[in-house]
């Protein structure tokens, strides 16, 4: 018997788009923010993250025995235009994005049978445990540690920067599982209950007084053998895996091309739609939005087949970064005064230039920064000299 999601991958893309229409606007729900400028803890897009678990769209890019939509790049980016443009909050969406791939492709049946469903259901909110105080770009230093005690993995240690780590009840770590190999070969990936003793968790307030991020801490935690992922020391080729993962959908269009289209609402609001010079410098970033969303499309298709993502991905990424903050930038170009102010013009989210520019900062440091990135794509993709 043919199931629901199947039948999308069969669906002509204009049906689907309206299908995706109506949906949201039926169901988002009227009390969480449309166009929010921050993004929305759990306690708030709940409601939404189930109505999409419901309707069995959590994850649009698994394959569909495991619960996923199984959509093509196509459809992928017609869902994530739909949810910009009618100003949908982000779901915390690092269980759907990051770990559900990365366990369909290293985990064991066991762990499939366990984890994917209950991200699917929204009882597992997961956070990422990557990032510490002295291993952010440079990730094979982290220092936080697993001792194997009997059929126990104790864990000491610290992560920071972990996106909405205070929604979560799940983390996963890299952990520290041999001192004595060389910083990328004595990596573990491991699953954590974030409701076990010994884990702490600390709010981290951004430039806007936002608990975005967290810091979490690990003192003598102690989580079953079973709860590694993959192999003992092993998680490297996995931490990649799952940034590249990561680097595919951070990449996506979405961000630049939502603000592309605040950036002509505001030009129309003050009217300057008209203007040569303004549609200039438009339509140079309208092309580049183009340019991004083909590039985003073929890396779309390679995790649809299964294939690898390769270090270049993380040109998309750079792409994405770069763009987003131009066109928050222009925005606050032709915004004069208005610009400066802390809420919308009109009270209209969609007319708020500092908004949009604030949220376009950080985009150039979190998954990988832009530095660092460049630096990757010279080294293992150019193979120039470090």
């Amino acid at each position: 018997m043919t199931s629901a999601n199947e039948i999308y991958a069969t669906m002509s893309d204009e049906d689907f788009r309206q299908e995706a229409r109506a949906f949201i606007e039926a169901h988002y729900p009227a009390d969480i923010p449309r166009y929010a400028q921050k993004r929305v803890h759990f306690r708030q897009s709940r409601p939404w993250y189930m109505a999409l678990s419901k309707k069995g769209w959590i994850a649009p890019s698994w394959p569909v025995k495991y619960g996923g939509m199984g959509l093509s790049a196509t459809k992928q980016l017609i869902w994530i235009e739909e949810c910009e443009r009618y100003g949908a909050a982000r779901i915390n969406d690092i269980g759907p994005v990051m770990l559900g791939p990365l366990l369909i492709e290293f985990g064991t049946e066991e762990q499939k049978a366990t984890y994917l469903p209950k991200i699917l259901s929204g009882e597992h909110i997961w956070a990422q445990g990557y990032s510490e105080p002295n291993a952010g770009s440079d990730l094979a230093a982290v220092r936080t540690e697993a001792v194997l005690d009997g059929d126990e993995w104790v864990i000491n240690g610290q992560k920071t920067w972990a996106t909405l780590g205070n929604d979560a009840n799940w983390i996963f770590i890299l952990a520290r599982t041999d001192k004595t190999a060389k910083k990328q070969a004595g990596i573990s990936f491991i699953l954590v209950p974030m409701d076990l003793p010994g884990v702490t968790v600390r709010p981290i307030e951004n430039l806007e007084m936002h608990d975005e991020f967290c810091e979490i801490f690990f003192d003598n935690v102690r989580v079953p053998k079973g709860n590694l992922v993959g192999e003992v020391n092993k998680g490297w080729t996995m931490a990649k895996a799952l940034l590249g993962h990561e680097r595919v959908f951070i990449g996506a269009p979405r961000l630049s091309a939502s603000a592309l289209g605040r950036l002509h609402l505001l030009a129309c609001e003050l009217g300057l739609e008209r203007d040569p010079v303004f549609l200039e410098k438009f339509t140079r970033l309208r092309l580049d939005v183009a340019d991004l969303t083909a590039l985003f499309e073929t890396y779309v298709e390679k995790l649809r087949k299964g294939e690898p993502i390769g270090a270049e991905v993380s040109l998309l990424k750079i792409f994405q970064s770069d763009l987003y903050q131009r066109i928050s930038e222009y925005m606050l170009e032709i915004g004069g005064a208005s610009a400066g102010l802390m809420h919308p013009m009109n009270d209209d989210p969609k007319l708020h230039a500092a908004g949009t520019y604030l949220m376009a900062r950080p985009t150039t440091i979190f998954g990988g920064s832009s530095e660092v990135l460049r630096n990757v794509i010279a080294k293992v993709v150019l193979n120039l000299p470090g």
